[in-house]
């Protein structure tokens, strides 16, 4: 299956990490052929210049839309490149300290951001709380450096919802995306765009901003409209933005999507959301266990989707079964 992206409570509210850990997210396959994705368009003019459309860590499609081989490729290189610079980096302590806050409030919005979030990806105490009390003061101060993406891919692929709740508020403020029914109207109607391009943005942002409990319910509805997209790529980023919201209402579009995409790779997205990519706690991420072990020997499904279910069962239980359906169906009764 596909991975993916890190990602709340069936609220969709700030406590997010209150729910027990979750396991980082593995690769469940690639993207298929290129496409026309080169840039997005903010939902505000004054958000910036684009941030490099997408990556994949871990198995899991990140933060961006992003389509083209060396593209990711790319994103890869940045990925690896940071983690490599942070293995050989200093040992972050477990607290921050007042002498630490202090020269953190010295910092411009951009070092504040990037210090924070990399202590937050490294687990200190007391990061995320900062993150939360700042990151406002961050909005339209915050440039989307190779730096940063890489960070906020980490966070974004934490085993930890709160710090991907953080990496959620971050990549707002980046795009310079208010938290309010404003700019929820807009991203929908940005989903109705012509243009590709901007249409996956304003899904996979419709997401993000329906997770910090902006417009929840409408957003559900219209994320779950566009998995009827005629185009593939629509229906990808929606599954994608429906991870992000992470509430009950997104569990069975996404069981559906996995059983009935015509497109063997937005089945994939959506086998990936239910098992890790997004912002599902681990109970909403269980309580999709019955109908995943229904696809294991479904004779309507064919083999590469058989294969998603029981990836999503090990990766939603933690168990590792093997491709056997009367295997996890014994497994299951003995566990509930």
């Amino acid at each position: 299956m596909p991975t993916g992206a890190p990602a709340a409570s069936p609220t969709a509210s700030a406590t997010a990490g209150a729910d027990s850990p979750v396991q980082p997210a593995r690769d469940y396959g690639t993207l298929g052929p290129g496409s026309d994705l080169v840039s997005y368009k903010p939902v505000e003019p004054q958000g910036g210049s684009g941030r490099v459309l997408a990556a994949i860590l871990a198995g899991v499609v990140l933060a961006l839309p992003f389509v083209a081989a060396g593209g990711v490729r790319a994103a890869w290189q940045r990925v690896e490149q940071f983690f490599v610079q942070q293995s050989s980096g200093p040992v972050w302590p477990p607290v921050l300290s007042e002498h630490d806050l202090e020269k953190l409030d010295r910092q411009p919005a951009q070092k504040q951001a990037e210090l924070l979030l990399e202590r937050a990806v490294h687990h200190s105490d007391g990061v995320t709380e900062q993150i939360a009390a700042r990151v406002d003061r961050w909005r339209g101060r915050l440039r989307l450096t190779n730096n940063l993406n890489a960070l906020l891919t980490a966070a974004l692929n934490s085993n930890d919802l709160g710090v991907r709740a953080v990496g959620v508020e971050v990549d707002l403020a980046a795009y310079n995306v208010t938290k309010t029914p404003a700019s929820a109207d807009r991203l929908i109607a940005q989903a109705q765009s012509s243009d590709r391009a901007t249409r996956i943005w304003a899904l996979w942002t419709l997401g993000l901003i329906a997770n910090r409990g902006v417009e929840t319910d409408r957003i559900t509805q219209t994320l779950i409209d566009h998995l009827h997209d005629q185009d593939p790529v629509s229906r990808q980023w929606t599954v994608e933005g429906l991870a992000l919201v992470g509430s009950e209402a997104a569990v069975e579009p996404l069981l559906q999507t996995f059983h009935d995409d015509p497109l063997t790779l937005v089945r994939e997205r959506a086998a990936c959301g239910l098992a890790q990519s997004g912002m599902f706690t681990a109970d909403l991420r269980r309580s999709a266990i019955p109908k995943i072990l229904t696809y294991t020997d479904d004779p309507t499904l064919d083999a590469p989707t058989h294969a998603f279910a029981f990836h999503a069962l090990r990766d939603i239980t933690g168990q590792n079964l093997p491709d056997d359906p009367a295997a996890w169906r014994s497994w299951y009764e003995s566990s509930r």
